[in-house]
């Protein structure tokens, strides 16, 4: 698949509050997709808002169209996109709503996101709320198997 074009899916599953599942292509011939929202991290799934952080997510996407601008495979395989259902953009709704971290790698193509993450935090809305919010690549380094 190429990862320049832009893709037109379905959302099909919601794995946390940057991880989804879409199927892409003609009815009969779909391809499942897991995609990874580009410049942003969330909170894992047992870290405070994690679960919030989802739900959101869910709210946005699930069972809705998304158009998929692909940038990047991760580590994991997973295709590394921009991400838009119903006409939002979910990095800049998560980020907004205090559901997920700017993740910086990824984050020049999106100088819209910093200034929102500051907002967000001023404000202490959603996991800035809390006292030491712990960013998910430090919980994942912690809770390492």
């Amino acid at each position: 698949m190429p990862l320049a074009a832009s893709l037109l899916c379905l959302v099909v599953a919601i794995s946390d509050g940057d991880t989804l599942t879409v199927r892409c292509g003609a009815p009969g011939a779909y391809q499942p997709l897991k995609v990874r929202i580009a410049a942003i991290d969330a909170p894992e799934s047992r870290q405070a808002f994690g679960q919030k952080s989802r739900q959101n997510l869910a709210r946005l996407c699930f069972k809705q169209r998304a158009t998929l601008q692909p940038i990047d495979r991760d580590s994991y395989g997973r295709t590394v996109a921009n991400v838009r259902c119903g006409g939002t953009d979910v990095a800049t709704a998560q980020v907004r709503a205090g559901l997920a971290w700017v993740y910086t790698p990824y984050a020049s193509d999106h100088p819209q996101l910093a200034p929102l993450q500051r907002k967000a935090r001023a404000g202490g809305t959603g996991l800035w709320s809390q006292k030491r919010p712990l960013a998910p690549w430090d919980y994942r380094h912690r809770h390492a198997r």
